[in-house]
């Protein structure tokens, strides 16, 4: 992110991670206290191979972070945590992102003046 703003790719990135109930739930979550894998997916009620998915998908998009520990009796845990974040989305916001977006509109590819 950009002192102004995040970029457009940032923005559809962030907005992609969170257009999805459980990432909402994830975040919701984890803002409270970190958690591995196992105890979050009992929390949520969904299977560690979905949350699994749901998690990559937000750590991908910097909204979340990872660290592995291993337990008392020599087992790796991986626990997560909300990594503090701010996104303002307003006209403004959205048109500034929209400048910087890497992807081409839809259309503009062959378009011939």
């Amino acid at each position: 992110m950009t002192a102004t703003g995040p970029s457009g790719d940032e923005l559809l990135r962030l907005l992609g991670a969170l257009a999805n109930p459980h990432r909402l739930r994830i975040v919701a979550a984890l803002r409270a206290e970190r958690a591995y894998v196992s105890q979050l997916a009992r929390e949520l009620g969904i299977s560690r191979a979905l949350l699994q998915l749901h998690l990559r998908k937000l750590e991908a998009a910097g909204l979340v972070s990872a660290e592995l520990e291993l337990s008392e009796d020599g087992k790796a845990m991986k626990f997560y945590e909300v990594k503090p974040f701010l996104v303002e989305l307003s006209p403004e916001t959205i048109a500034a992102a929209a400048t910087t977006l890497s992807t081409p509109v839809p259309g503009d590819e062959g378009e011939r003046s």
